[in-house]
């Protein structure tokens, strides 16, 4: 598309525009047309049908009236009296009596059209009168034994009209009419044999496309049908006819698909004898004109979108004109290296450029502009003042906050730099848009979770509330943003730009207090001559906690621990450093004491780190107290154990539970737990055994069966990396290539060469 000429571009739009909805006109016009057109010849259908079943019906009920008629009379009393054949042939006035009996079935076949035979049974005779052999003694003519079944569902004093085939082959459709008491004293019954190709004559359609018919009883065997080797057979075994003998309503229509032929079945049901007559279309064949219809409109359809398509050639070449002109010009004036692109991209790509450039020229002034005005603002909080500071910060009163991360180890190691990043950039938005209009506000980070904010503003008790009010704003919005705690640091105010840097000096300190008040907490600076000049350190705790040291007694220790703690507490005020000068000095003595006992401080303390760091790293006193205790229970834990006898099975729990396990997820903290040890001594544990961390001996499981798996399986580097505990690939490739030097799949080549 983008090598395509403008003008074609438009002539194509154009064309879409038009022909997208006319062709969707048409489509919808059309099948609405087939829809419509397929329910007027299904309903055309179902009349007709109904047209041929009645006549059908009026066969069967003249049929079945002739014969009431008949039954009715006297005629049948001339014979009644004659139980033999040989009786009745004994007399000539016998014979004659029969003989009439002959000539009224006779009669009688010839009132309904397409009757085959009819006879007369005498009830206890041995002999037929019928109409097509005369009087025949009754074993010489067709078993009758068929009457006693098809009388079996007989109601009342009607007959009953049961399908049939003779012993001829032919089939027909029979009235069986027992003559009754109320009309006459002959005991006896009456049989009308109508052909099936006479119902079979009315059922059939005149109509264009019928591809069979079918007439069923109640019970779904087949009456009449077109296909004569499938007569008195279960009809419901035929395409879809179960669906026809189990509808609830008498009559109806459906499209099928049979053998690739769409077909229309529609069906209905007489009420007189409770069978359905079933008749067949092929829906291609009624639907000829309407398919010839649809085939007219597409045609026109096509013709006007040719018509159309000229013409949105001949607007988009008119359309076009002046903006291709005006691209000519650009190109004479400019270079843009678009010259093998239509117009429409070369006005793009110009555009954009130009949008580009000035983006980039208003992002870079802005970035100029804040970083020259955080720049100002960091000189002024170390002492600097010059006039873009006094431009900046115009008003007489200004005041300084210190912003501090509470825990910021635990945070870094929550938070990879990229998040840590997005969240100073939070935290600094958040300081500058919370104070009240008209103050001036520079937040500005200082590095290891901590920043420097500095207000400027008119001095007045309503701001001084609104300051009081932000602080508070600062606070709980900063725990709702990045999920962490903060602690405020706040100066006294200041009558001029001079005093920054000692009100900056004034925040740092006052944050200090959060050793004994705690996270989260706005600290406000006390000036020193309000504070008394107490010093203490618990010379005698130390000693005791010596002592107790070399008898392993951990629970003296810690309740120590608790009474240095309380004691620090009661002091008040004391300062940072003196609480920070009696922990260290703790941990200076016990560690001294351990190395004079010749004890090797970097075992116990492997993967501890510096622990000077670690303790002015903390932030309450809280905490400063819990890490003592744990630094002095591995300790007693370690002094507890030997190689030989501590708990030799330990070490043996830990590396075989690492072996069942090392291909999940392990929670190493949770994992020691379930030993029922330290993490840090399960740590050490790891490190004498194997000479590695734990991290590292657990790595080194995975990579071992790894390698396995690249050597032994069809496995992807991927359901490796899976089958053996990383979740992604990176992570699999990072420990691979630390543990053998190469990536997996380097490795994977290198054996296979060698093999």
């Amino acid at each position: 598309m983008k090598k395509i000429p403008m003008k074609m571009q438009l002539a194509l739009i154009l064309f879409f525009v038009m022909a997208i909805p006319i062709a969707i006109l048409t489509w919808y016009s059309a099948a609405q047309i087939v829809h419509n057109s397929e329910k007027a010849v299904a309903e055309s259908s179902i009349a007709g049908m109904n047209a041929n079943r009645r006549l059908n019906e009026n066969a069967l009920s003249n049929m079945a009236q002739d014969a009431v008629r008949l039954g009715s009379t006297s005629v049948f009393d001339r014979i009644r009296a004659y139980e033999t054949y040989a009786e009745l042939n004994s007399n000539y006035n016998f014979i004659s009596n029969a003989q009439t009996v002959y000539n009224e079935l006779v009669n009688l076949n010839h009132r309904v059209d397409g009757v085959k035979s009819s006879f007369f049974l005498l009830e206890g005779a041995n002999y037929v009168v019928s109409s097509d052999k005369g009087i025949t003694p009754l074993e010489r003519y067709e078993d009758v034994s068929w009457i006693e079944k098809a009388l079996e569902n007989r109601r009342g004093i009607s007959g009953v009209v049961y399908p049939r085939k003779l012993e001829s082959g032919v089939t027909v459709i029979s009235y069986v009419l027992p003559l009754n008491r109320l009309s006459t004293t002959t005991r006896g019954t009456i049989v009308v044999n109508l052909l099936e190709s006479q119902i079979g004559g009315y059922l059939q359609s005149t109509g264009h496309g019928e591809e069979s018919y079918l007439l069923l009883d109640s019970q779904g065997t087949i009456i009449s049908m077109n296909d004569k080797s499938l007569l008195l057979t279960d009809g419901s075994k035929l395409p879809y006819m179960k669906e026809v003998l189990t509808s609830e309503s008498n009559q109806g229509h459906a499209f099928h698909e049979v053998n690739g032929k769409r077909l229309l079945y529609t069906w209905s049901r007489t009420p007189l004898y409770g069978w359905w007559t079933v008749q067949i279309y092929s829906v291609d064949e009624l639907m000829t004109k309407t398919y010839l219809l649809q085939r007219s409109i597409l045609v026109i359809t096509l013709i006007i979108v040719f018509a159309g398509t000229v013409l949105a050639v001949s607007l988009a070449t008119w359309l076009s004109k002046p903006l291709r002109e005006l691209v000519r010009a650009i190109r004479t004036h400019g270079n843009l290296g678009e010259a093998n692109k239509n117009e429409l991209v070369f006005l793009d790509a110009a555009f954009r450029r130009m949008q580009e450039e000035e983006e980039g020229l208003h992002q870079l002034l802005k970035e100029r502009e804040r970083d020259t005005r955080n720049l100002a603002a960091n000189n002024l909080l170390r002492g600097e003042v010059n006039g873009q500071a006094e431009e900046l910060f115009p008003d007489p009163c200004s005041q300084v906050f210190v912003v501090s991360i509470d825990r910021y180890r635990r945070y870094v190691s929550k938070n990879n730099p990229e998040t840590r990043s997005y969240h100073r950039y939070l935290l600094t938005t958040l300081c500058e848009n919370s104070f009240p209009e008209g103050m001036h506000v520079r937040c500005v980070y200082q590095g290891e979770g901590t920043f420097a904010v500095l207000i400027n503003y008119e001095e007045s008790e309503e701001e001084r509330e609104g300051i009081q009010e932000a602080l508070i704003r600062v606070r709980d919005g900063v725990l709702e943003l990045i999920g962490h705690s903060v602690t405020i640091g706040v100066s006294r105010p200041a009558d001029s730009i001079d005093q920054v840097p000692e009100k900056f000096t004034e925040a740092t300190e006052a944050l200090k207090h959060r050793m004994i008040r705690g996270s989260g907490c706005i600290l406000y600076w006390e000036p020193e001559s309000e504070r008394s000049k107490k010093y203490m350190y618990p010379a005698n705790s130390e000693r005791r906690i010596v002592n107790f040291l070399e008898s392993g007694d951990l629970d003296s220790i810690l309740k120590e621990l608790d009474v240095i703690g309380q004691d620090i507490r009661a002091v008040e005020p004391i300062s940072y450093d003196n609480i920070l000068f009696v922990y260290n000095q703790l941990v200076g003595v016990t560690i001294k004491h351990l190395r004079e006992n010749n004890i090797s401080t970097s075992r116990i303390f492997a993967g501890r780190g510096n622990v000077y760091s670690a303790i002015a790293s903390i932030d309450t006193l809280d905490e400063l107290e819990k890490y003592l205790k744990e630094f002095f229970g591995e300790i007693v834990q370690y002094l507890s154990r030997s190689t030989s006898d501590a708990n030799p099975n330990h070490g043996e729990r830990i590396i075989r539970y690492l072996d069942d396990n090392y291909r999940k997820e392990i929670v190493f903290e949770d994992m020691a737990k379930e030993i029922g040890i330290s993490y840090s001594y399960m740590r050490k544990i790891v490190y004498d055994l194997t000479g590695k961390s734990l991290i590292d001996y657990t790595n080194m499981l995975r990579i071992e069966k790894a390698k396995e798996l690249l050597l032994e399986s069809e496995l992807t580097i991927a359901q490796i990396a899976t089958e053996v505990g990383y979740y992604n690939v990176q992570s699999f490739n990072r420990f691979f290539r630390k543990f053998e030097g190469m990536p997996p799949s380097s490795y994977k080549a290198s054996k296979a060469r060698t093999s």
